[in-house]
């Protein structure tokens, strides 16, 4: 059990800065040595509306947010009444007393500390959005914390504007002392440094971003939509650092277009989007099939049908990737579940994406996509396969879609003397020119749906699917994607609990990992599936290639995160 688990929310209106307050926290964790974990919630509103950023902050690595909160800094009313009944014993409130004149009924035993917050900003004639500096430092003191860690990571957001940097390290010492000299109690929840280890707060868009330049990306171009817009924005920062190009397209269509096209001219090329610009996306998807252009997509998933809960999570779109556009035709699905594996399997996804000339889709969700985790440095020592690709010279005829016993074709880029490079949607003979042959198009399906047997084999070594607890156990959760977190945790409950738990992860989702869960779940006593949509999308593929039916299915589709607590729970009802 960890002797340092706490959490912390920070909670007002949009234009607030309550996303920028939690990561300074979590930042401030990270230098001292502590990992955290953060979940950003917020509405489809410029200004106004409910916004909040709860941390989760411990002395072990940390996979999730838990159902309580220990400290809640509040900016508005609105704020307490929206989050009272998720204090835990004997947990703190900070509260704006200049925008909170009466308190809604709260337990006895919740601290209450009120701060004039707006008062102290006008004192220092300071924008009102820097209430959170002072309410983060008034944190720092309920919580023993070194202030030095926040007027670090203050530094560093700033570090261009050192005025701005000023002026908040100044209001964050306001909040830390106003704490010290009229709070006279004890607080029972404490935090202290406990290692200099370097460490990072990154989301899982970040990591996508960051793994799609380490796998050699040239070209990104999306159309804006949450929650995939953060990758947009994040390259766009560094495109001139890293060499690439970044264009803002005119919609989803030109998006994924222009990445077919930048793959025709021989580059690694990535899309980002959400299931609703996805949609638009899926003729193109099978252009990039049928003409085998190798493209990577990162679709962040979100509650539809149509704009459905445009800044919620959800798993919804499982089945619609495995089969989005006409026709048939190769293509890899993978779904990492924390920010580590969106590095890791995104570079893979461009392996995949190239070595067998198809697309390669990178399914997260808004949970995964944009919350925040603490992770160490990512390995440099990554391998990069560009497969079958003539970049210099060719002997002979060149065909573009030659008939080979794997499938994949060797891949010329226009330009190369000597060579003509022919691609067609249409459907076409060898050497790239259209045709309507009865006998041609056999032969080219058959073809291009080759490549399933040695794309299945070289992600069976790729790890598709990831076991975690013990071998043999009383019961086994099965679940994919953004899950992994609660789940991991769910797992520590479970065992102090003294029921005897484990999980399997499915990672690559298509081609299905069907002949490595069988094996996994060969002595699986009882199974429960946990998702995050209605229709149990995972469930309906277990029965589908493996003919299993889960003893129990535990799906939350309300566009909120698992949390721990409620799988524990339902798993309690069920055994």
């Amino acid at each position: 059990m960890a002797s340092i688990d706490i959490s912390v929310m920070v909670a007002g209106e949009a234009g607030d800065g309550i996303r920028q307050a939690g990561l300074l926290f979590s930042r401030a964790c990270a230098r001292g040595g502590l990992y955290t974990f953060s979940v950003f919630d917020y509405l489809s509103l410029i200004r106004g509306g409910h916004n909040s950023h709860l941390v989760r902050a411990c002395d072990r690595e940390v996979h999730s947010h838990r159902k309580t909160i220990d400290i809640l800094l509040a900016l508005n009313l609105d704020s307490i009444r929206k989050h009272a009944s998720e204090l835990s014993p004997n947990a703190g409130l900070i509260y704006d007393s200049d925008s909170v004149k009466e308190l809604p009924e709260l337990r006895s035993e919740v601290i209450k500390i009120p701060i004039p917050l707006k008062s102290i900003v006008r004192e220092n004639g300071a924008p009102l959005i820097t209430r959170n500096s002072i309410g983060l430092g008034a944190v720092f003191a309920m919580l023993g914390y070194d202030l030095n860690l926040l007027l670090g990571v203050i530094d560093d957001q700033f570090k261009n504007r050192s005025e701005i940097a000023e002026l908040n390290k100044s209001l964050a010492k306001e909040g830390y002392e106003y704490v010290m000299k009229n709070f006279d109690g004890e607080f029972s929840l404490k935090l202290k440094p406990i290692s200099t280890e370097k460490r990072y707060v990154l989301s899982g868009n970040d990591a996508i971003a960051l793994g799609a330049l380490k796998a050699g990306m040239k070209f990104f171009v999306a159309y804006p939509i949450t929650p995939a817009s953060p990758i947009l924005h994040l390259l766009a920062s560094l495109q001139r650092d890293a060499g690439i190009a970044v264009l803002q397209a005119e919609s989803e269509l030109a998006a994924i277009n222009m990445t077919i096209g930048a793959a025709f001219a021989g580059v690694r090329v990535m899309t980002a989007t959400s299931g609703a610009g996805f949609s638009l996306m899926a003729e193109a998807l099978g252009l990039s099939g049928m003409s085998e252009t190798p493209i990577v997509v990162a679709l962040a998933q979100r509650p539809g049908p149509s704009t459905g809960l445009a800044t919620y999570t959800a798993q919804g779109d499982l089945r619609f990737v495995i089969h989005a556009s006409q026709g048939e035709f190769p293509r890899v699905v993978v779904a990492p579940g924390d920010v580590e594996e969106a590095y890791y399997r995104t570079i893979e996804a461009f392996n995949l994406a190239e070595k067998f000339q198809i697309p390669a889709i990178i399914l997260s969700d808004k949970h995964l996509s944009e919350s925040y985790k603490t992770v160490g440095a990512f390995s440099e020592d990554v391998r990069l396969e560009r497969g079958d690709l003539i970049l210099d010279h060719y002997e002979g005829e060149y065909k573009r879609y030659l008939i080979t016993e794997t499938g994949v074709s060797p891949r010329a880029i226009p330009g190369i003397e000597g060579i003509i490079v022919k691609q067609d949607g249409s459907e076409h003979n060898e050497r790239g020119l259209a045709t309507a042959d009865a006998n041609n198009a056999k032969k080219m399906q058959d073809k291009r749906m080759r490549k399933m047997k040695y794309l299945k084999e070289e992600i069976s070594r790729l790890q598709p699917i990831k076991l975690y607890g013990e071998e043999k156990a009383d019961l086994t959760i099965i679940g994919w994607g953004s899950t992994k977190g609660a789940i991991l945790e769910a797992l520590i409950l479970l065992k102090e609990m003294r029921i005897r738990a484990n999980f399997i992860q499915v990672v690559y989702l298509w081609p299905f990992p069907d002949l490595e869960l069988k094996k996994a779940l060969k002595n699986t006593n009882k199974l429960f599936l946990v998702e995050n949509n209605k229709t149990a999308q995972l469930g309906s593929l277990l029965r589908e290639f493996i003919c299993l039916e889960p003893d129990k299915t535990i799906l939350k589709y309300d566009g909120r995160p698992f949390v721990p607590e409620e799988i524990v729970e339902q798993i309690e009802e069920a055994i």
